[in-house]
């Protein structure tokens, strides 16, 4: 477990980033007390957002979206909040995305989307309702996240019905 820092709130972090824009939020007792977004890459915004985080709080767990969504930015979520997790001795637990927005398709390559059906993730062609708004949840319902934190990689893309 990180050592807390004299005069920081303890909070728990939970990263958004299977799409743009990139959504962070912080939850102190379970209710979200502040949020980052950026449109900036993954990979150029989550680091300036963890840094600033890691100065004015001390984080005890961290939760993401591992997918379905954009592989590239999946993959750097997973690989930053996993470097964290093991540097901090921190938990990292994840969710599939659908949570974070009302269960709908969500875009995948060209006008296909992953749709989510009997709790099975698959990918879907001509779709043309796939939802790309993601919204950070004011309570943060930590019986959605579970321990298998590697993300949701699902391709390859012939697996288009």
């Amino acid at each position: 477990m990180q050592k807390a820092l004299p005069n920081k709130k303890e909070v728990e972090l939970l990263v958004i980033g299977v799409t743009s824009p990139l959504l962070v939020g912080l939850y102190e007792k379970g209710l979200l007390i502040e949020s980052f977004e950026s449109k900036e890459k993954t990979s150029k915004a989550l680091p300036k957002i963890l840094d600033e985080v890691s100065k004015h709080y001390n984080l005890t767990r961290l939760y993401y979206a591992k997918g379905p969504g954009s592989f590239m930015a999946i993959k750097v979520t997973y690989v930053m909040l996993k470097t964290f997790s093991i540097a901090l001795k921190i938990p990292l637990l994840a969710c599939d995305a659908f949570v974070f927005n009302d269960n709908k398709p969500i875009k995948a390559i060209g006008k296909s989307c992953f749709i989510k059906k009997d709790g099975d993730i698959i990918i879907q062609k001509n779709c043309s309702d796939a939802e790309m708004t993601f919204k950070l949840p004011d309570r943060l319902d930590r019986t959605c996240f579970n321990g298998s934190s590697e993300p949701l990689y699902i391709l390859p893309a012939s697996q288009i019905q």
